[in-house]
């Protein structure tokens, strides 16, 4: 694995080098999403300048260098803001809250999952769906999805979602109770609370389909989750100093080494890069055997591994949202 240093990326940290992002390809799925959200009412003008802080359009521009087509892009870069909304407006501090979390949550799911009743409950839930930015985004975000993915593609996604969803709970009640996981506990909340709804629809977005019947053996949720687990713990390691300064408390893969092992925020850091390297390794090693027994396993797998280095580099150029502790 070729692992360049370069301003910006964490010290020893284990990456292959991105696909560089066209410029105006990112462009145009940015001013493609604004329009989209400025028509559902997503979220207040007050927002605007975090819109463009995140980079929406150059993250999936990175994350897939090999989707079909602009439309399927602008489809993941939806999604992806969809996600990020639920989770700012329902589980942090763009007005949530652990407290009451699991009643938001499952009507999210529901945007996703449609209710079915009788014609009248059935419209109840409609106009529901529509009352509120989080749920406008989740509904409208996969109706565009599963317009050109297949519908086990789109089953994989939404269940993929719930995972996602039972992540989130996990974390909010260790919140509530202020429990403090062991690590390897921490990890098992970040592979359901992860990137795993993003890395779903690699293929979708490339304009193919893994069968259901090829991604669900066992060695191919091996790598998809080795793969997920490590860019999670890369989101750690980014965003570890805001987190640090927004809240003292809030559980990530340093603080809980630190509070596990009865040592400092930079030792513990250092730590949680040995186990990101690790498990990088392991994505690496498995998923090149894999790739030797079918071309299209081979393409699933390379559309994980240009996720993970789309998502590094993303982590590591956005200034706008991410600093590096003065550890080296």
């Amino acid at each position: 694995m070729r692992n360049p240093r370069r301003e910006g990326a964490v010290p020893g940290l284990k990456y292959r080098p991105a696909v560089p992002a066209d410029p105006e390809k990112a462009a145009e799925v940015d001013r493609r999403l604004e329009v989209w959200a400025r028509h559902l009412d997503l979220f207040p003008e007050a927002w605007t300048g975090d819109f463009a802080g995140f980079q929406f359009g150059r993250a999936v521009a990175l994350q897939h260098p090999g989707a079909a087509d602009l439309d399927r892009l602008t489809a993941a870069g939806k999604l992806l803001l969809a996600e990020n909304i639920v989770d700012d407006c329902y589980c942090e501090d763009r007005g949530g809250s652990p407290r009451g979390l699991g009643g938001r949550l499952i009507m999210a799911q529901s945007a996703i999952d449609p209710y079915h009743g009788t014609p009248e409950l059935e419209e109840h839930w409609r106009q529901g769906m529509q009352a509120d930015g989080p749920l406008r985004s989740y509904h409208w975000a996969l109706k565009d999805y599963a317009a050109f993915a297949t519908p086990s593609q789109t089953g994989r996604f939404v269940h993929d979602i719930a995972r996602l969803h039972l992540g989130y709970l996990a974390e909010a009640a260790w919140a509530e109770t202020r429990y403090v996981p062991r690590v390897w506990e921490y990890l098992v909340m970040r592979q359901f609370n992860n990137f795993r709804p993003c890395l779903s629809i690699v293929d979708a977005v490339d304009g193919y389909e893994l069968p259901e019947i090829v991604h669900s053996r066992p060695e191919i949720q091996r790598i998809t989750a080795l793969a997920c687990n490590a860019t999670t713990i890369v989101n750690d390691l980014y965003s570890f100093t805001k987190e640090l300064a927004n809240d003292p408390d809030h559980l990530n893969l340093p603080q809980v080494v630190a509070a596990n092992e009865r040592c400092g925020l930079k030792a513990a850091y250092l730590k949680s890069v040995e186990i990101h390297n690790r498990i990088m390794e392991s994505f690496e090693e498995e998923a090149a055997l894999l790739s030797a027994t079918s071309p299209l396993v081979e393409r699933y797998a390379r559309g994980l591994s240009d996720w993970v280095a789309g998502n590094h580099e993303w982590h590591a150029t956005n200034t706008h949202r991410y600093h590096l502790p003065n550890y080296w």
